[in-house]
């Protein structure tokens, strides 16, 4: 019995002791439940489904909400990192050890961070300090050097950075400007901006300016809210950019700088997601309830599912690209869900009920395993 739970421990198909046949594969994701100050951590099995195996409680404000935001685990699976938001007014970053789910350290960031990239070494978290707090004023990038949580610097980017990213080769990272309409890239040998993109609808180009330059071209919005690098064949090429407001996503290759292709989106995409081969995306659609599924060879979207409940948010893939995890947030007092789609049948195939709000998701592959 103790060598099965071993095995189902790792979350891999193995052939367990006394077994005659290879288990199903054990998926695990974390998740922040923003308005519960809760972190679930799910595991799923296409025999079992979706249970949550664990609670963790964050946040230090009793009287108010700490508002756990982004979470991003480290590319060993050894640890698992959660913006607190809300702050007072700074928000923090906490570092919990993955699978006894304990913690280790937080580190104070700027004003509301939000999403982290994290560079494939592990060394090194860049953290978009959002920034909801008073006059509407260019915001940064925190660079975190993990193994000690120190913050080393701060990057000044944009009007409300998010969707933080870092290329699969970790020379550069990502961010969107929502406010400023941009792209934005730092080089992570330097901490410092190494490129900008505007992508105001019709007006999208490579900004010479500086970072007060920010890319408002009349009415009509991108209002980016999310950078995915590519993968396989377009790794460290190009980055997808979702225009919420525009109801499209834009394929720019960072080489170039230019738009090369664009997806046709329903409302509101939101996170996106590539599948680790490279070949499909997935975008949940915070406008729809849903999320939409393109195949990135050809360029047309192949299907679209309805989620358990609205205000779709974060997505993520499993590593083998046979699932997306997908967190609706729902509203008012109702639950948020996680729900589990099949990236072959394009069905959701299991839901579990989390926190309130849930939002931020990552992954959680074998320690020392393989994203």
């Amino acid at each position: 019995m103790r060598g099965f739970v071993a095995c189902a421990l790792l979350g891999l198909a193995l052939t367990c002791p006394g077994r005659g046949l290879a288990q199903s594969p054990v998926y695990r994701v974390y998740v922040a439940n923003e308005s519960s100050d809760l972190i679930s951590r799910v595991a799923f099995t296409a025999a079992e489904g979706a249970v949550v195996e664990n609670e963790i409680a964050v946040g230090v404000m009793p009287g108010d909400n700490d508002g756990a935001h982004g979470l991003s685990v480290s590319p060993d699976g050894r640890y698992f990192y959660v913006t607190i938001a809300h702050g007072t007014p700074y928000g923090h970053v906490w570092k919990f050890h993955a699978g006894p789910d304990t913690l280790v350290a937080r580190t104070r960031l700027g004003l509301f961070p939000a999403t982290m990239g994290i560079t494939p070494d592990g060394q090194f978290m860049l953290a978009a300090n959002f920034n909801l707090h008073g006059d509407m004023v260019p915001s940064d990038i925190s660079v975190v050097y993990t193994p000690e949580m120190v913050e080393i610097t701060k990057v000044r980017t944009c009007l409300m950075p998010h969707g933080s990213r870092v290329r699969p080769d970790g020379a550069k990272q990502y961010s969107a400007c929502m406010h400023s309409e941009q792209l934005v890239e730092i080089d992570v040998g330097t901490f410092e901006v190494s490129g900008r993109f505007r992508v105001a609808p019709g007006h999208e180009g490579a900004v010479s300016g500086d970072m007060e330059d920010h890319g408002g071209m009349g009415d009509q919005v991108c209002s980016p809210t999310w950078v995915e690098p590519g993968l396989g064949a377009r790794a460290n090429r190009v980055v997808y950019v979702a225009c919420n407001r525009n109801m499209e996503i834009l394929e720019v290759d960072t080489e170039r700088w230019e738009v090369s292709r664009r997806f046709a989106t329903g409302q509101g995409p939101y996170n996106l997601e590539v599948t680790g081969d490279g070949t499909r995306m997935v975008a949940t659609l915070k406008g729809e309830q849903a999320v939409a599924v393109f195949d990135l060879e050809s360029g047309a979207e192949i299907g679209r599912v309805e989620t358990s409940r609205p205000v779709t948010h974060g997505v993520v893939a499993s590593p083998d690209g046979r699932y997306a995890f997908v967190t609706n947030e729902s509203v008012g007092s109702v639950l948020g869900t996680l729900d589990v789609i099949d990236l072959r049948t394009l069905e959701v195939v299991a839901t579990v009920e989390l926190g309130h709000q849930s939002g931020g998701i990552d992954f959680w592959p074998a320690p020392g395993g393989d994203r």
